[in-house]
């Protein structure tokens, strides 16, 4: 799946928005790519997830791991795409964590999904839940890559699309300095 292919999945479904973010790493942008509305439609869901799982399969995962939430639907998918199981890690207390009785160990070789990159501070987030339950962390992937390449995730990382979206700490924001309001549109409040 070419680039091009990725990108009109996401204007045809409204993901590609325009206005005032505050991202899950705290930073500002103008720009926000919501991939729940591109993956609620499961034939999307689908493709996005083979075309990672083709990209990542040299990396010989046998589990997929992604943090709750933007990373379970592309999660489940690429699972599906590679025939692993598709695990989830999600926060109790503030802390991202294994729950619901999933397990990793020692003969795990996961490859760490997520929707959207900019920082990589949820992908390293998740890899450290990995690598504390006895994994290996082979590799990460992710439908977008916000940082146009430039996120250091300590591990190979693959992505769809890669493109630089501006952004700003809130106290260099050009857009909190107009007075425009600041919306969170991600599933990390």
């Amino acid at each position: 799946m070419k680039q091009e292919q990725v990108l009109k999945l996401f204007r045809d479904s409204g993901a590609l928005l325009e206005g005032h973010f505050r991202l899950s790493s705290g930073l500002h942008s103008g720009g926000y790519l919501q991939c729940a509305l591109v993956l609620q439609h499961p034939s999307s869901a689908e493709a996005l997830g083979a075309a990672l799982g083709a990209l990542l399969k040299p990396l010989g995962a046998n589990a997929v791991l992604s943090p709750a939430l933007g990373g379970l639907i592309i999660g489940h998918e690429v699972g599906r795409a590679l025939g692993v199981r598709a695990i989830f890690a999600e926060r109790q207390d503030n802390v991202l964590m294994l729950r619901r009785g999933f397990s990793l160990g020692p003969t795990d070789h996961v490859v760490i999904i997520e929707d959207v990159v900019t920082t990589g501070g949820s992908t390293k987030e998740t890899m450290t839940v990995a690598r504390a339950a006895g994994a290996t962390v082979v590799g990460a992937g992710s439908v977008i890559d916000r940082s146009g390449g430039n996120a250091d995730l300590g591990a190979p990382f693959s992505s769809l699309v890669s493109l630089r979206l501006p952004t700003f700490q809130p106290d260099d924001c050009p857009m909190c300095k107009a007075g425009q309001p600041v919306v969170k549109p991600g599933s990390r409040q």
